[in-house]
């Protein structure tokens, strides 16, 4: 008798609960959290639903919405010509699908971002881990937990910010170039409302993880909830942006395959 495929392996797996499917997307309503940005720059929309119709004489066997929505509001994947490092790169629909299927690597900073809202990890801190757990993967995400989801129910708490604006954890600009330009991953995923920590409009260059991400044709994903249910090694991210032509990003359902003895 031949072996079963390994797609049907999956499917058995996935149907034993062998390996378990973890949602990493934030819940999308008009009370997620949005960035803000200075007063003299554009704004991002707030995720708004304008109902068609429900069952009525508008329509009266359906139920559908037309909404609104900025492409980096909520969970969402930052495509390379977010940025203007990466402006002549890939939009969101130009990015090819095997890329959104890769490994993940989740690096543990929740503690020190409990002590810290400013915390920046350092090269040194993904040395260490990766003494630990072995190299990043190939082709695969870093993944930065920091504890942040939990403060995702209001938008006060999530951006965290005083007269000196918003304090968040994030990469020192260093670690960002590292990642970037030395490391294996395509992108950084985090549970902040993007990729960069707070204080990143003052770092050097400004907002690094942007500028050397989408310069470097990688990519980001940000707003991600249960990294803590993930292990540092092991998990399979699935990232589903919508393919949004010449968009910059869009939100995305991200989903973590992850093996379970």
């Amino acid at each position: 008798m031949s072996e079963p495929s390994v797609l049907a392996a999956l499917v058995s797996a996935l149907r034993s609960g062998a390996i378990e499917v973890v949602d990493l997307t934030s819940p999308l309503s008009s009370s997620t959290p949005v960035i803000q940005l200075p007063s003299e720059f554009g704004q991002t929309a707030v995720f708004e639903l304008e109902e068609i119709s429900r069952y009525d004489d508008r329509g009266p066997a359906w139920y559908w919405n037309n909404f609104r929505s900025g492409e980096h509001t909520g969970t969402h994947f930052d495509a390379p010509n977010h940025w203007v490092t990466g402006k002549d790169l890939d939009d969101v629909a130009s990015v090819p699908a095997r890329r959104l299927i890769a490994p993940a690597a989740v690096l543990d900073f929740s503690a020190e971002a409990e002590q810290d809202p400013d915390f920046l990890v350092e090269v040194d801190h993904v040395k260490a881990w990766e003494g630990a757990n072995g190299p990043l993967p190939e082709g695969g995400w870093l993944l930065l937990r920091t504890g942040w989801d939990a403060r995702s129910n209001t938008q006060e708490a999530f951006l965290n910010a005083d007269e000196n604006g918003p304090h968040t954890p994030g990469l020192s600009p260093e670690c960002a170039r590292w990642v970037v330009q030395e490391s294996p991953v395509i992108g950084l995923g985090v549970e902040t409302v993007g990729t960069d920590a707070g204080r990143a409009h003052s770092f050097d260059p400004a907002f690094p993880c942007h500028s050397h991400l989408m310069g470097g044709g990688k990519y980001g994903l940000t707003q991600l909830q249960n990294l803590a249910a993930l292990p540092a090694t092991g998990a399979v991210i699935i990232a589903g942006p919508l393919p949004i032509v010449t968009g910059s990003g869009a939100p995305a359902r991200v989903l973590a395959l992850v093996e379970r003895s």
